[in-house]
């Protein structure tokens, strides 16, 4: 998809707007394609809770009292009616490092047909290289359900984690992205691969994240065309 320099300045005043996922919903979502990436891979200025996708992917923080849901989670979790809240037990979905769970969305609730958690471990020593892993498990998930364009939200603020900039989630986000699908690449060249070929990306963002969001893509995108 390719935009005009109109499109991308009314993209940019919206980036610019103060405030959350609220803030681009109050127009049309912009959307920005990142430039030569071999996944396409596009950034959504959109709440995961509002998404018509097959699967909305999020990450969900181990699952504990200290944890507490935000912005985002808290409004997947009133359309949930307090789903999340039920299952967030260390004996049902512990939210630890790696661990899936996938929820079929139910009628009335969340516009995605299929919501899958990727857990993220502990908040108190959680570190961006920590997301290379869910880049991956998104990746070999989405593949395995059989779902070609998978939409996805760290959701890493609204799990109250504030020390990080979205660029440095989303640049390791996407190497591990990017290394699956590689990985997938020479499986199918050996006729060995199983599931879904992942075809597209769809990256939510916050309005004022945007930016810094795309930037941390257009990182990993350009040290993959390195290799």
């Amino acid at each position: 998809m390719t935009y005009s320099k109109k499109t991308i300045l009314k993209a940019t005043i919206l980036m610019a707007l103060p405030g959350g996922w609220n803030a681009g919903a109050q127009t049309a979502p912009a959307l920005i394609d990142i430039a030569n990436a071999p996944v396409p891979i596009q950034i959504l200025v959109r709440s995961p809770a509002e998404t018509h996708t097959d699967l909305q992917v999020i990450c969900l923080f181990r699952s504990s009292p200290m944890n507490a849901l935000h912005g985002s989670l808290t409004e997947i979790d009133e359309r949930l009616k307090g789903l999340l809240d039920r299952i967030r037990k260390p004996e049902l979905f512990g939210g630890e490092l790696g661990e899936t769970l996938l929820i079929a969305s139910p009628k009335g609730s969340l516009d995605a047909k299929e919501l899958l958690l990727i857990g993220l471990g502990d908040s108190r020593n959680f570190s961006p290289q920590r997301m290379q892993l869910v880049g991956k498990i998104l990746y070999d998930e989405a593949a395995r359900i059989g779902v070609a364009h998978p939409f996805f939200a760290p959701a890493i603020l609204d799990g109250g984690v504030t020390g990080f900039t979205t660029g440095q989630v989303a640049e390791e986000v996407i190497h591990g992205f990017l290394q699956a699908s590689a990985t997938d690449n020479v499986l199918r060249e050996s006729n060995a691969a199983a599931g879904q070929r992942v075809t597209a990306l769809t990256y939510l963002a916050g309005a004022k994240n945007a930016s810094g969001t795309r930037e941390g893509i257009e990182k990993a995108v350009a040290a993959a065309a390195r290799k």
